[in-house]
């Protein structure tokens, strides 16, 4: 039971839908104050969206809230039929490249080894920095101290494991020789830590939320604030190559929602948090108002994505996960166009 539930009284149906139909209010409020000046001039004379459906995705991870936050205002933008997908083991990529998600957010750097793998895949914007923490136990105390050590991931291949190499890498290790790779499930993290089943593990929330409240290990690298990964996007915003060329206005308009939903996360955190736990995001809500207030929601006007997929194509080439140029990822996974047009239209 969610906080929100427990809180709820007897939780009646009418009772829930009430508290929904206020917080969407309270919310469109917030909107119009964190967006106050954004709203396009040329909405009005923008033809509809070509699909009304969008699917997106849903992983076990709090840190991809504007997309949840985003509902009513994809809405509003001629979304009608909107789905999200669930990707339990946090790896969509392979549904992206599949074209079974239409546009969301993950990791950048796994979807930059799909492009060099040739799937159609194609970066869109940059949405916040930071979100992953890589925990140790013991005597990892930095990100050398994982030689010859076990680091607990989901997968091989996944955004964790592709994270834990690009940092490996970055300090002179080989991720495939000095670094012993453990596989769990998302939901077994705290428990795996705290047994001793690795020495070290990464995490996106609410699993380091969950680790600090209950003792867990020690933070090693924290990419909100530590340089050199605080400096680039952590979630950006990917679709299907097919998908952008057959709807390029509904790809502008889902990008347009997911931005203002992002301005939201940063200017009401706690009703962002509220929301997603309403939603059933997530189930915590003082994890997910941790995330909501840790992560920085309001660097996608800062940062250049395009300095992301230079950054993490070179760790990831000398990792042995890529074996494309940065320029020729660039040339073939990311298009810019709909994120430089709405950086004029929603400034702020």
């Amino acid at each position: 039971m969610t906080r929100s539930e427990a809180g709820s009284g007897h939780g009646s149906t009418s009772a829930a839908a009430l508290s929904r139909r206020s917080l969407v209010k309270g919310l469109a409020a917030t909107a119009a104050v964190a967006t106050k000046g954004l709203r396009p001039r040329g909405a009005g004379a923008e033809p509809p969206p070509e699909t009304t459906r969008l699917r997106l995705t849903r992983i076990p991870g709090v840190c991809i809230a504007p997309q949840y936050v985003a509902q009513e205002l994809l809405r509003a933008e001629g979304f009608t039929d909107l789905e999200y997908i669930d990707i339990p083991d946090t790896n969509p990529y392979p549904a992206f490249a599949a074209g079974k998600i239409d546009i969301s957010m993950a990791f950048a750097p796994v979807f930059l080894v799909q492009v060099d793998a040739g799937l159609p895949i194609v970066l869109l914007a940059g949405i916040h920095v930071g979100c992953f923490e890589l925990f140790g136990t013991g005597s990892v105390r930095a990100i050398r101290d994982l030689k010859q050590r076990s680091v607990a991931v989901p997968a091989i291949g996944s955004a964790h494991h592709a994270f834990v190499a690009s940092m490996a890498v970055y300090v002179g290790l080989d991720p495939k020789k000095d670094i012993q790779w453990v596989t769990h499930p998302v939901e077994e993290s705290a428990d795996m830590l705290a047994a001793g089943r690795a020495d070290a593990l990464i995490g996106f929330p609410p699993v380091p939320q969950e680790l600090r409240a209950r003792g867990i290990g020690r933070i090693i690298v924290n990419s909100s604030v530590d340089r050199p990964w605080s400096q680039y996007f952590c979630c950006t915003v990917a679709s299907n190559r097919d998908f952008v060329s057959k709807n390029p206005v509904a790809t502008k308009r889902a990008l347009r929602a997911l931005l203002k939903a992002t301005d939201l996360c940063a200017a009401n955190p706690e009703r962002a948090a509220r929301l997603i736990v309403e939603g059933r995001f997530t189930k915590e809500y003082r994890f997910a108002l941790e995330t909501m207030q840790s992560i920085p929601y309001n660097r996608w006007r800062e940062y250049e994505p395009e300095d992301t997929v230079r950054f993490y194509a070179l760790r990831l080439h000398e990792a042995g996960m890529v074996k494309s140029s940065p320029q020729r990822i660039i040339a073939q996974g990311t298009d810019w166009r709909f994120l430089n047009e709405l950086r004029k239209e929603l400034k702020g």
